[in-house]
């Protein structure tokens, strides 16, 4: 049986977050808000499944902090990509299915981190919020 999650840090989180996950949706593909959000959810896992189990263990600490951005095209996904691969940074590049909305194949998020939130900014600070 997993352990509960300790009250502490429901009643006292922690103001500055040190680690965070960045999901990056891209804007040019027509989805609805329900498939952006199911998009988001399967880059956050996929890149978590990557990453450093330190850097999980940290990240889960703190309250999982996400940021939800979006880029202009496919070519600034694989950009970011590559960028945040060389860093060190668990990247995870999304393909849809294409059962309900879009084509098959369809690149549409990418999820990077958990990483030190310095580190993603320098990478994702030019894109806007979602």
């Amino acid at each position: 049986m997993p352990k509960p999650f300790p009250k502490e840090h429901l009643l006292k989180p922690d103001p500055d977050f040190h680690f965070k996950q960045c999901l990056i949706i891209r804007n040019d593909v027509k989805m609805s808000c329900g498939k952006r959000c199911a998009q988001a959810g399967h880059a956050s896992i996929g890149a978590y499944n990557g990453a450093d189990k330190n850097l999980q263990k940290a990240w889960l600490a703190e309250g999982q902090k996400k940021v939800v951005l979006k880029a202009n095209d496919e070519r600034t996904l694989f950009e970011i990509k590559v960028i945040a691969e060389r860093a060190g940074i668990s990247t995870s590049l999304i393909q849809d299915a294409g059962m309900t909305e879009i084509p098959p194949g369809t690149i549409t998020a990418l999820g990077l981190g958990p990483a030190k939130s310095e580190d993603l900014d320098k990478i994702t600070g030019s894109l806007s919020l979602l």
